[in-house]
């Protein structure tokens, strides 16, 4: 604000206090135009910051947005209800009808009905019905949907098992990725050093040119292979967010955990594990129970069934529960009850019930064999299961140890190189036998774990 007087004039005092007013009219009126400044919520410290997750928070992000899985849980959620509805046929049904049957009468003192249709001209019908049946295929479906509710479970446990298997393939297939990464960057500085190297000693006469040609080659050849390693790592991670990440997220870290050592079991407890917690086992044995009680369905068709009514309420030409009787001269009641016992006996079907008869037959057949067969395949999977987890841990050892000393060779050859005590192929081979090594051992260490996780489809977590 500008306040204009006149040259030599004395400023008044007295307008201090309408100067002091107007101006913090103004700043006021700034301020409330003057948007404030967003405040760092979550939303903006998960974008600064990227999550990093675990293999544990990878399982449980993959648990809620794997199609496969959430289908083998609606499908134990559906198999569940169906098995409530199996026992509710089992039980009593109540329910209560209220009724009116209405016959036109023949216009006379009696006042008989002309169409007969009912007990009276006016027939009300108001009451409670208590139905019970008893037959052996309420028995039969009930028994199935319970095995169907064993099977689907057994189902749901495989499809959580196999889950925690691509897991893990993706996890570590992308941890994998990023240590070959950083190997191909280490490999290719080493590469422009020794392409330096070369390019100096030649200077100094110390080398042919042939020498820094073949050094150039390497170093062109280790940033190709660093493109191809980059879009490795790209393709890994793209794999992994499709299974975590229900708005396709890529901006995450993972942990590098391969380091940490994990226990495998001596092959007794781990067959002892297998026969206890085998899931495919399981939907076996629940296969066949799901055909046996298919079996017992279908003899309900060839066998009597039962059913019993029990009715409670009025029955009368009005609709109440007292009316007056003039014969009698009194009030009488309406209310009473009645029961109804029925009894279906089969007779003929032109061989349709033996026909469903036969085809339970062969399904129960068929899955004797299928669980015979299970077993057999699930004692070879476990042997070969563990021998693959017996061997990758083994190994293990020995590829640590190759790193190291391909680290250890290429650095004295190189040493040697300098001293023209070695060949420009042998620092080449080197360079390559370290890369080599380096993506051999990440390798192993994911192998390992991805046969702890198949393993552990057979017998549980250990």
């Amino acid at each position: 604000m500008k306040i204009a007087r006149a040259p030599g004039a004395p400023f008044e005092l007295k307008r201090w206090p309408l100067l002091l007013a107007t101006l913090a009219l103004s700043l006021a009126a700034f301020a409330q135009n003057e948007p404030a400044p967003p405040a760092a919520g979550p939303d903006a410290q998960s974008a600064a910051a990227p999550p990093t997750l675990t293999l544990q928070d990878a399982l449980q992000r993959a648990q809620v947005n794997s199609p496969d899985f959430r289908a083998a849980l609606t499908e134990l959620g559906l198999a569940h209800e169906d098995r409530v509805q199996g026992r509710a046929g089992l039980l009593p049904n109540a329910s209560y009808n209220t009724d009116l049957i209405y016959t036109q009468g023949n216009g006379t003192r009696s006042n008989t009905p002309s169409y007969i249709a009912n007990n009276g001209v006016h027939e009300y019908l108001s009451q409670g019905n208590v139905h019970q049946v008893f037959s052996l295929a309420a028995y039969g479906d009930y028994r199935h949907a319970a095995a169907a509710e064993a099977l689907a479970k057994a189902r749901a446990e495989i499809a959580a098992r196999g889950l925690v298997v691509t897991v893990v393939q993706s996890y570590y297939g992308l941890v994998v990725a990023q240590r070959k990464y950083g190997t191909e960057q280490l490999a290719a500085e080493e590469a422009r050093k020794f392409l330096d190297i070369s390019q100096k000693l030649e200077k100094g006469g110390e080398v042919a040119h042939s020498d820094v040609i073949k050094a150039r080659l390497q170093f062109e050849q280790t940033h190709r292979d660093l493109e191809e390693s980059r879009l490795g790592m790209e393709k890994s991670r793209l794999d992994l967010a499709v299974l975590l990440f229900p708005d396709f997220n890529e901006n995450f870290n993972v942990v590098d955990d391969l380091q940490m050592p994990v226990s495998l079991p001596q092959y007794p407890e781990v067959q002892a594990m297998a026969a206890q917690k085998n899931p495919e086992l399981r939907a076996a044995v629940a296969a066949l129970q799901v055909a046996k009680h298919d079996v017992t369905s279908a003899w309900s068709g060839l066998l009597p069934s039962a059913s019993v009514d029990y009715f409670y309420g009025i029955d009368s030409s009005r609709f109440a529960t007292r009316q007056f009787d003039p014969v009698a001269n009194q009030f009488v009641n309406n209310l009473g009850s009645s029961i109804v016992a029925s009894i279906q006996i089969p007779l003929w079907s032109w061989g349709a019930n033996i026909s469903k008869l036969k085809q339970a037959d062969l399904r129960r057949n068929q899955a004797r064999v299928e669980l015979s067969f299970a077993q057999r395949q699930a004692l070879s999977n476990l042997r070969a299961f563990y021998g693959e987890a017996e061997t990758s841990r083994s190994e293990l050892d020995s590829l640590s140890q190759s790193a190291e000393l391909a680290d250890d060779s290429l650095r004295l050859t190189t040493m040697r190189y300098q001293a023209g005590e070695s060949t420009v192929l042998e620092v080449v081979d080197a360079q390559n036998t370290r890369t080599q090594a380096r993506n051999a051992y990440a390798d192993g260490q994911a192998r390992y774990r991805l046969s702890i996780a198949t393993l552990q489809t057979l017998t549980g977590s250990f």
